[in-house]
């Protein structure tokens, strides 16, 4: 859920609508089914660093997310990239742990620095949403995460004393 209202904040539409309902297995999170392109190579997106994965890449940045796997990857039928199950991010340590490496170390562009930008000026907003589904302190990494991507204007690079790829990695 948490996830879902920071890709809307940022504009990046990289998840896909989730709600937070009360049901039958008690409280969770309910994400609209994707129905996707059949034709779609997600490894080969990959491979060639589709820019339609930038976007997702610096999401999962920002969410430290540490399973961002191939198949964590949709294309849906009008082509936008959208990423599911990330049941493993917003953690206050460091495990960024994905596929998207195309971009480590290149500069953010502008629309990408105001992408965040926007981002930080609306978590203050989204403290009291955030916190149904987060930690104080989870919310707190997220927006040094923010700043620091702004600070450094450069996508991350993979830690040396983390594995950089999930397995398996489709």
């Amino acid at each position: 859920m948490a996830a879902f209202l920071l890709s809307q904040a940022s504009g990046w539409d990289v998840v896909p609508p989730t709600v937070f309902r009360d049901g039958p297995a008690g409280p969770g999170m309910v994400q609209l089914w994707v129905e996707v392109r059949d034709d779609a190579d997600v490894v080969e997106l990959i491979r060639a660093a589709d820019p339609r994965l930038r976007r997702v890449a610096l999401f999962d940045a920002v969410v430290n997310n540490a399973d961002r796997k191939a198949g964590h990857l949709l294309v849906r039928a009008d082509g936008l990239v959208q990423g599911v199950d990330h049941g493993v991010t917003f953690s206050v340590d460091p495990k960024l742990r994905t596929v998207l490496w195309g971009w480590r170390g290149t500069r953010l562009t502008e629309r990408e620095a105001g992408s965040l930008t926007l981002l930080q000026r609306a978590l203050p907003g989204l403290r009291g949403a955030l916190e149904a589904h987060l930690a104080a302190d989870e919310i707190a990494a997220t927006t040094g995460r923010v700043e620091g991507l702004l600070r450094g204007g450069r996508f991350p690079e993979p830690l040396p004393d983390w594995p950089a790829v999930p397995w398996p990695w489709s």
